[in-house]
């Protein structure tokens, strides 16, 4: 049976925003190395459009980044989204029914299962869905932006503490 974890980097206030947190060498290596091991992705819409940059390569890419180009393309993505009309290389289209398909791929596959983008975990743990919570803390305050819970916090139980580089810990957290 497949887990879903949702994972982000946040803020020490509790948001989420991609554009404030480029991550150093070892978080990235740690981001490639994650991706490679996953079973595939589960994406919202605004947050696979971001990652949308990956499909392409960009001449000015170092190693690393192509690295993490290949292994983000070969897994295999769910793109939840109402408006799209259609996604890109090795996505699948999820329009209704997200329960229906999301317990689909849990009892049909193993391994874990990456959820990404805050509006779409808060829909996966109101239905009880989200088996992982990691939150990849920064030493940044925003004061503004997208909460790392798009809800109210569900009831946790923390189970693992660790450093990642110099700056970023991860806390992990299951559903108590």
């Amino acid at each position: 049976m497949a887990k879903l974890v949702f994972g982000m980097n946040q803020s020490l206030d509790g948001y989420v925003d991609h554009m404030e947190f480029a991550p150093d060498p070892s978080l990235f290596r740690h981001f490639i190395e994650q991706v490679r091991g996953l079973t595939g992705s589960v994406y919202g819409r605004r947050i696979y459009e971001v990652m949308r940059y990956w499909d392409e390569d960009h001449p000015e890419w170092s190693a690393e980044e192509l690295d993490f180009a290949a292994a983000w393309r070969s897994q295999p993505k769910w793109v939840v989204s109402r408006s799209l009309k259609s996604v890109g290389p090795n996505a699948t289209l999820v329009e209704d029914d997200l329960e229906v398909v999301m317990r689909g791929l849990k009892a049909e596959l193993g391994g874990e299962i990456e959820v990404a983008g805050p509006d779409l975990a808060r829909s996966l743990t109101d239905l009880g869905l989200i088996d992982e919570y990691r939150l990849y803390l920064h030493p940044i305050v925003l004061g503004r932006g997208k909460p790392f819970f798009a809800g109210p916090t569900p009831r946790l139980r923390f189970v693992a503490c660790d450093p990642i580089g110099e700056d970023v810990i991860r806390l992990t957290y299951v559903p108590a």
